[in-house]
């Protein structure tokens, strides 16, 4: 059982040992964005962090930004894209119940966001990735993530606006390298292997700094402006996932293995509120290529959505919504059409030449899959798919043999076999402390908490109950800057990306 957080009262504090402006907690995206803002704003700026070097979860990621608005990459490409188009995509994507007060300022100041992005040292390759995947196994800049599905085509102009840094497959450390450079040039002085565990508070209730442990030994760090809590999610504490998303509870992580809610139960022990605790990121171990040329079916042989769309959303709606296991269902051909790149070394567990052989082998019951491909075949036959509205580019009818892949095994971007009790499912959180768009904390009350701030996945951001790629990496540090400019002291309205 994690242990929980006692806030300090200054009157307990005899000395500090390293006194700052602004502290930020948690050397990723967010924070990294929030130091550089904050130093830029005039403040005296230290990053702390638990690791030993920068970059946490967002150094490990793919990479991909959700920006547009009209980006010189999408522009290049051949794409108009309009703030009001991403919106309504974005609104409906990552929604029911999507924070629309941040998401209208996301959306409008994605532009300029880019921009920010591009002044630090990153480059988008100004080619598209026209496939759905999770991740190019290319360079290309640009890349769709489901805004060419439907329903959302009928919502929005579908532009694609996947950024991705200038490197091939995974491309979070080239992110974090570059923020990382851009906060330590900017004046902030890092301190690493320094675990923060309680926050300390004045008279008046107005956080002041924190302590924290380095080698064994308590530190106390005072913060003169504000202290900034960019500790990552909670994906990695069992105990915190029990009480608010247990459906990932046992699963994968997708964490660099420290995302303990450590900001979030601080400012907890304060009175702090948060939001969204329960919703999640969800990956299922399915290859995008695969279901999109072929088909995916729960336990009963049935489809349950457009196997082209974003496949984060289609591994919500397994997990939460279907019976296990999940088949992926294609054809010798769809198979031999895929990219050898983009089957990540996957290979069927059972072929067979018949689909009763295939529900035999599967468990299915006896003439499910017959009835489901059967009527795929009949409306693909014409290049339409009136139930789940599959794009025609995707639709052929499927021929003998037959494959079935089992996502229970579960696989990583190299076909390897992942171990555990559940391989299958991986993901991480997305709720956290309640904030406005300039990361002021609320607590329990709905009343500001002064001097404390938060942004990325330790704060509730632009998501409801979905999740696109890109916009966990775009929210932390879009609203980390943000945060640092507040904390900074810098005027309401004139913040980053206002």
């Amino acid at each position: 059982m994690t242990t929980s957080p006692a806030t300090v009262p200054e009157s307990a504090v005899h000395d500090y040992d390293l006194t700052t402006d602004v502290l930020v907690v948690g050397f990723g995206c967010a924070g990294a964005s929030a130091a550089i803002e904050a130093a830029r704003a005039g403040a005296e700026v230290t990053l702390l962090d638990r690791a030993g070097g920068p970059g946490g979860a967002s150094a490990m990621s793919g990479g991909e930004i959700y920006l547009g608005g009209g980006t010189p990459v999408q522009r290049a490409c051949g794409f108009d894209d309009s703030a009001e188009d991403m919106f309504a995509y974005l609104s409906a994507v990552l929604g029911p119940h999507a924070d629309t007060e941040k998401l209208r300022l996301y959306c409008d100041g994605s532009r300029e966001h880019f921009d920010w992005l591009c002044s630090h040292g990153l480059t988008f390759a100004p080619r598209l990735y026209d496939a759905p995947t999770w991740m190019p196994p290319t360079d290309d800049g640009l890349m769709w993530l489901g805004e060419n599905a439907w329903p959302y085509t009928e919502l929005a102009r579908p532009v694609p606006r996947g950024h991705r840094p200038e490197t091939e497959a995974f491309g979070g450390w080239l992110l974090m390298e570059k923020l990382a450079d851009a906060a330590r040039a900017g004046g902030a002085r890092v301190e690493l292997d320094t675990r923060a565990h309680a926050l300390v508070v004045d008279h008046t209730g107005r956080v002041v700094g924190l302590r924290a442990r380095r080698y064994g030994d308590e530190i106390t760090v005072r913060a003169r402006r504000g202290v900034v809590l960019t500790t990552g999610g909670f994906v990695d504490d069992e105990e915190m996932l029990a009480h608010h998303a247990p459906h990932l509870t046992g699963n994968g992580k997708v964490s660099a293995g420290l995302d303990h809610g450590d900001g979030i139960r601080m400012a907890a022990a304060l009175g702090a509120a948060t939001r969204r605790m329960s919703v999640t990121q969800i990956a299922l171990s399915v290859v995008p290529a695969m279901i999109a040329r072929g088909m995916l079916v729960n336990a009963h042989g049935q489809r349950f959505r457009n196997e082209d769309v974003y496949p984060g959303l289609i591994s919500v709606d397994a997990v939460r919504n279907q019976p296990a296991p999940w088949w992926v269902i294609l054809d010798e051909q769809a198979y031999d059409e895929i990219p050898t790149g983009e089957r990540w070394g996957v290979r069927p567990q059972h072929v067979t030449e018949t689909l009763a052989e295939l529900e035999e082998a599967t468990g299915m019951p006896p003439g499910a899959l017959e009835t489901t491909v059967g009527v795929y075949n009949e409306h693909a036959e014409h290049g339409r798919d009136p139930y789940f509205h599959k794009n025609a580019r995707w639709l052929r009818p499927l021929r003998p043999p037959y494959a079935a892949i089992d996502t229970r095994l579960g696989f990583d971007n190299a076909g390897r076999h992942k171990p555990g009790d559940n391989p299958a499912i991986s993901g991480f959180t997305l709720g956290g402390l309640h904030t406005d768009v300039d990361g002021v904390v609320f607590d329990v009350a709905g009343r500001p908490i002064r001097g404390l701030f938060a942004a990325g996945r330790a704060s509730s951001g632009i998501h409801g109950e979905n999740y696109v790629s890109g916009t966990s990496l775009g929210d932390g540090t879009f609203f980390g800057r943000r945060a640092g400019r507040a904390a900074a002291g810098k005027p309401a309205g004139t913040g980053a990306g206002a």
